[in-house]
């Protein structure tokens, strides 16, 4: 009997089997449809979340770009110079220094004891005037000695003549007492020079400097007492290269500029040109002689030496404010008519123009490349422009350099 059930257990669990996986598709299916649906409205929502924000960016952009375009900067205000032509001067520079056409340091020739300086340090004196006075009593003892040895020769000579004449003394006597006076005379002189050496004097005019004695001092021949300089006439001392010995000539005139007075030039004229040229640096040695009148200038200063040329042909010339000077190059911004307003006023553009530049002199510079006479060019305001801005020329004048500048 229970062999007879075992086929109806069997059949019976198939068929729950059955049910049961029934009823889980039917709560499975449901689920899936479920979660497809919900992945389609969020999948939906995402795009368009995301097309709103791509629309919104180039609506963005695009707003932005309308803004700056008809928002434009203002023209930038700049001054101006039309390009000349002019011709250029032209130099042969070198580095120098100053010397006294008239320099000494004033010394005895004789030794003596210092009793009297009549001096004052600093101060101008002319040729001939005392400066100190050595100890002469001894030779001033002497000259009175040999000055009446000088009388009684004298006195002597004429009585012997007046006998040699009668013939009661010899023509010898008379002779011996023309050599007595002679020798008096002789010795009067050579005292009167020792005297006069004892009293040292200026050999010119010119100004002294630092005392180097005091009173009382005793001083050997040769001893410095005071330097002695004449300021008012100057050598300019400089050299050249070899190689400008051609344009070079004797009565050229020679601009001298000193660091001590920037701003300022002194003209001097070339009087000597080495006959040779120095082997260890091939170089020409130059000497010009300067006025100086208000002593401005002092012997031993370095200077700088610029020999006049004759001029170059005419060349473009612009102020040195217009250059923009980088390491890529030379520039300047070139104003030039872009059409014109609404208003039939014209619009001015400023163009970067790479230029060649050349010398430089006052405050100018020589445009050897780059640019032609009669085109405007920015003097002032370049460091706000870019190529191609738009700009509006002011009628205030360019920067000009300051005729005296001051140093740092």
């Amino acid at each position: 009997m229970d062999g007879d059930l075992k086929p109806l257990n069997l059949a019976n669990s198939s068929m729950a089997d059955t049910v049961a996986r029934s009823r889980e598709f039917v709560r499975v299916a449901p689920s899936r449809a479920k979660t497809a649906r919900w992945l389609i409205i969020v999948g939906t929502l995402l795009g368009l979340l995301l097309a709103g924000l791509y629309g919104f960016n180039r609506y963005r952009e695009q707003a932005i770009a309308n803004f700056f375009a008809s928002n434009k900067p203002p023209p930038a205000q700049i001054a101006a110079v039309t390009a000349t032509s002019e011709s250029v001067p032209r130099f042969a520079t070198g580095i120098g220094s100053l010397a006294a056409v008239h320099q000494v340091t004033i010394t005895p020739e004789i030794g003596g004891r210092v009793t009297a300086i009549l001096f004052t340090p600093g101060a101008t004196v002319n040729a001939g005037d005392p400066l100190v006075q050595l100890n002469d009593a001894p030779e001033r003892g002497d000259l009175a000695n040999y000055e009446a040895q000088a009388r009684m020769a004298a006195v002597t000579l004429a009585r012997n003549t007046q006998l040699a004449a009668r013939q009661v003394a010899s023509r010898e006597t008379v002779d011996q007492n023309q050599s007595q006076l002679d020798q008096a005379r002789a010795q009067v002189l050579k005292t009167q020079a020792i005297i006069a050496q004892k009293l040292v004097r200026a050999p010119f005019k010119g100004r002294l400097g630092v005392r180097q004695v005091e009173v009382g001092q005793y001083l050997n021949p040769g001893a410095a007492i005071v330097t002695l300089s004449d300021l008012k006439h100057l050598y300019v001392n400089f050299t050249l290269p070899s190689t400008m010995r051609p344009q070079i000539a004797l009565e050229q005139k020679v601009n001298v500029t000193a660091d001590a007075f920037p701003g300022r030039r002194f003209e001097a004229t070339i009087t000597t040109i080495e006959p040779q040229i120095r082997a260890d640096t091939r170089t020409i040695a130059v000497q010009a002689t300067l006025q100086n009148p208000d002593e401005a200038l002092l012997p031993g200063m370095y200077i700088n030496a610029a020999v006049v040329l004759p001029a170059e042909p005419d060349r473009v010339v612009l102020p040195e404010t217009a250059v923009d000077y980088t390491l890529y190059g030379d520039s300047v911004y070139v104003v030039r008519e872009d059409g014109k307003t609404a208003d039939g006023k014209p619009i001015l553009k400023a163009t970067r123009t790479p230029v060649k530049t050349g010398p430089r002199w006052d405050g100018k510079v020589a445009i050897l490349e780059g640019l032609k006479p009669g085109d405007q060019v920015v003097a002032a305001g370049q460091i706000k422009l870019q190529s191609g801005a738009q700009v509006i020329v002011t009628g205030n004048p360019p920067p000009q350099p300051p005729a005296n500048p001051t140093p740092n």
